[in-house]
């Protein structure tokens, strides 16, 4: 049951570390100046794809189930990162992000009747300040619309969290995955092309290897390993697994861009390192009060015997 439990969070964890990647590939592969058109391609034909896979579609409540959550998950979440992006430093975004977890465990206690324990609350605290050690810089500057679009980012995804472990789905994994990526993708189209304008009509091999990436690993790959978590995992230790994108983010900096690392920055790692782990470890469980024997014959009548079994039938 522990190695069970513990590949269950590994894998989960994986998704992530993937999502940590993006920035370089963005940076390195990408066109410049198209976060929206990204993130469209990240979400609708991954989704696309896995919907023609499983060959399963919506029914009932599940198709606006599905729009709602991929709403949440996918497409608000993309946009609001995007405003987020452009009016914040990358420090400042991902610092207002980490307080994700922290959102997810008052939504779980709300929604979901989980407990929310102290530990959780100073898990979550210790989180956002190893953010902050990790990325943060002295210099930041701060803008009321990308602090709140942050905000609001980290609120809607914590939520699309949250609602994702109230409804479980009946259909496969894959499926239930392509339906979220396929609307968040929809969602999102309309708004890439009124602010971006058109997609690029040459696209070089490297641009192409990027959004193959993208699509492939970063969307269908992650999320599906993202929302099996969600299934198997309390949805508080599931996001706070989350932590590890800006962690994987700088180690990429450092090694594949030669970024320096500063002694503050080690710190802040070590803190989100050490809030992971306290954060899956499970709530220590109340014990039980022991059974009360049977109360012995009293001295006035004979002792009582048990009623014989029925017979077998």
């Amino acid at each position: 049951m522990l190695s069970n439990r513990f590949g269950t969070v590994a894998l989960t964890a994986l998704a992530p570390a993937i999502w940590g990647t993006t920035y370089l590939a963005t940076t390195e592969l990408l066109p410049p100046g198209r976060p929206l058109l990204a993130a469209v391609v990240r979400a609708l034909p991954a989704g696309l794809v896995l919907v023609a896979v499983t060959r399963r579609l919506p029914s009932g409540i599940w198709w606006w189930r599905a729009l709602v959550l991929g709403a949440l998950n996918i497409g608000a979440f993309f946009a609001l990162l995007f405003v987020a992006a452009y009016r914040l430093p990358g420090g400042v975004a991902a610092t207002i992000g980490a307080l994700q977890p922290l959102f997810v465990a008052l939504l779980a206690a709300g929604l979901l009747g989980e407990r929310l324990t102290r530990r959780t609350l100073l898990t979550a605290v210790a989180g956002v300040a190893g953010v902050s050690l990790l990325v943060l810089r002295a210099d930041a500057r701060l803008d009321a619309l990308g602090v709140a679009a942050a905000a609001a980012g980290a609120v809607v995804m914590a939520t699309g969290v949250v609602l994702s472990k109230r409804w479980v789905s009946p259909a496969p994994l894959l499926a239930t995955t392509g339906w979220q990526l396929v609307a968040g993708g929809i969602l999102l189209l309309p708004v890439a092309l009124l602010v971006e304008g058109p997609p690029p009509t040459a696209l070089s091999t490297a641009n192409l290897a990027g959004y193959g990436y993208l699509t492939a690993v970063g969307s269908a790959l992650a999320y599906a390993l993202w929302f099996r978590g969600i299934r198997e995992l309390s949805p508080t230790q599931v996001t706070f697994l989350g932590l590890l994108s800006p962690l994987v983010a700088t180690a990429l900096g450092l090694v594949a861009l030669g970024q320096g690392l500063t002694w503050a920055q080690a710190a802040g790692g070590l803190v989100i390192l050490a809030s992971l782990v306290v954060a899956q470890r499970r709530p220590a469980r109340r014990a039980e009060p022991p059974a009360r024997s049977a109360a012995p014959a009293g001295p006035a009548g004979p002792a009582q015997r048990p009623p014989a079994a029925a017979p077998a039938r």
